[in-house]
């Protein structure tokens, strides 16, 4: 009798080969959010009970407006209510922001002006105030997703009920628990539950868990990775404490300038895509691929 063999697992692969967390949040500033109770499968959009046409609709949408369109629900959803939220968040580096509206039917959406909302005007929907805690939890697309996703999006369901949602995939599956928060766009991830809640509770006090962030959507991979250098050398914590001023890209070196309070810093980082690093990223990869790292090249106070 021969025995099957055990389930590959991106997430502990990840973390056992200790796979850096700064500078791999997906680059993206606009985000739309539909709610679905799902089920969502493998590629939410196309494979979700969605109404004919709307899924092929939004990836359309979806590549137009540069955006990342996900399914949410309620951690504890039985089913869709009569009216479904929409959310639309722009995660500006300075001015993110979120508008909120419910409609009766998810065709509604595709009559936002998202080009008009991410120029600083309005979808048509209702200014938000507040945080979004997005929790992936797509199994479907990757199962760690589903088996570290489901334990924090639950708990924090508990504390934080009205902002917490579990959303479609957003990236980086090796790392679940993986949250992202709105309207910033801070990915974190390696979240257990205790970890969430204490994540979800200091950003509502303006405070960033450095140990636990990806980085900021709205910034390049290398540029996140060299704020996270900036952040731990000199303890800023406060979400406002840092501010790209500029950010210049040549080959694999990346050089940003940011500044906190009247002070400017320059810190320059190596993207390094080495070959010999390959692994499986996702539980289901079929074959290797190497894990980016950001190396420190400078800092320098200018």
């Amino acid at each position: 009798m021969t025995t099957a063999p055990a389930r590959f697992s991106c997430a502990p692969a990840s973390a056992q080969r200790d796979d850096p967390l700064a500078g791999t949040a997906t680059n993206v500033r606009t985000w739309v959010l539909l709610e679905h109770s799902g089920p969502w499968g493998r590629d939410a959009l196309l494979d979700a009970r969605l109404p004919d046409g709307l899924g092929p609709a939004l990836k359309q949408q979806a590549k137009a407006y540069r955006a990342k369109i996900l399914l949410v629900r309620r951690p504890q959803a039985r089913r869709d209510p009569e009216r479904l939220n929409v959310f639309v968040a722009h995660a500006h580096p300075r001015r993110p922001r979120i508008e909120h509206g419910t409609v009766g039917d998810l065709r509604e959406v595709l009559d936002l002006d998202v080009t008009a909302f991410t120029a600083g005007g309005t979808t048509g929907l209702t200014s938000y105030d507040g945080s979004l805690f997005c929790v992936c939890t797509n199994g479907r697309h990757d199962a760690c997703c589903a088996e570290y996703g489901r334990p924090v999006a639950l708990a924090l369901a508990d504390a934080h009920p009205e902002e917490t949602w579990e959303v479609s995939h957003v990236g980086g599956d090796r790392f679940a628990g993986n949250m992202v928060v709105l309207p910033e766009g801070l990915y974190y991830g390696r979240l257990d539950p205790q970890r969430a809640i204490g994540v979800a509770g200091a950003h509502l006090s303006g405070e960033l868990d450095l140990d636990r962030l990806r980085g900021r959507s709205s910034y390049r991979m290398s540029v996140q990775a060299a704020e996270h250098v900036l952040r731990t050398r000199l303890g800023a914590t406060r979400i406002d404490d840092v501010a790209l001023t500029g950010c210049t890209v040549d080959g694999e070196l990346t050089t940003a300038r940011f500044a906190i309070g009247a002070a400017s810093y320059e810190v320059r980082v190596r993207t390094i895509v080495d070959p010999t690093s390959a692994a499986r990223l996702t539980c289901q990869a079929l074959r290797d691929n190497p894990v980016p790292r950001h190396e420190l090249v400078s800092v320098e106070r200018t």
